[in-house]
């Protein structure tokens, strides 16, 4: 499992990053070997239609219903905000990741704007900067196609802690190209823990509101 997170967040430091919209995304390129290249290729290349990974119906509406609630302000068209959260669940499942976690980064690195782009070029929700499609891609993938960026922000962000052996911490400051230093993990950190997570369902209490 990850090693626990930083909690030292400078309050300025992140309120400015917050404000900022597409800020991340830098991640850096570095060689891959034919086996890892391979390998994420292939995860990439798969794209099934989205679907929630719950066992039944009711856990999966629960959920969906709850993160639908938290983010209408952020996406008011309701059928493009549960196209959006049944994706995150699917390709966040899919790759062995928290989906709060990966709302948490995404609100970090886009704010949840389709189209972002940052100052280095980095693309969509997840800020995918675009040598990854030359690597591990084909050219006709579109990065600001809402399943395409999240399959490719979450394979890479799961490249990245299975690099650092399940090192949260470093797996972040990977994706965002600022290894080793606080301040990017520490903003996922509480943007996940703040606004995404959900308290463990209890048979008389299905996911109540906890932000």
């Amino acid at each position: 499992m990850h090693a626990p997170l930083r909690h030292a967040v400078a309050p300025l430091l992140a309120l400015l990053l917050f404000a900022s919209g597409a800020q991340a995304g830098a991640q850096r390129e570095e060689s891959l070997s034919a086996s890892v290249r391979a390998v994420l290729q292939h995860s990439v290349s798969d794209l099934a239609a989205p679907r929630l990974a719950f066992a039944n119906k009711y856990d999966a509406d629960a959920w969906l219903n709850e993160m639908s609630r938290r983010l209408q302000k952020r996406m008011p068209d309701e059928e493009a905000r549960i196209d959006f959260l049944s994706t995150v669940h699917y390709e966040a499942t899919r790759a062995g990741l928290d989906p709060q976690l990966v709302l948490g980064l995404i609100e970090v690195e886009s704010g949840f704007k389709k189209y972002a782009v940052s100052r280095v070029g980095a693309r969509g929700y997840m800020q995918v900067m675009p040598f990854w499609v030359k690597y591990i891609g084909a050219n006709d993938h579109n990065l600001f196609h809402l399943r395409t960026n999240l399959r490719y922000g979450c394979t890479i962000l799961r490249h990245y802690v299975d690099i650092e052996k399940g090192d949260l911490y470093r797996a972040l400051g990977r994706y965002n190209g600022s290894l080793g230093r606080p301040e990017y993990p520490n903003l996922v950190r509480a943007a996940w823990h703040n606004h995404w997570s959900i308290p463990r369902r209890t048979a008389s209490n299905a996911y109540p509101a906890t932000s």
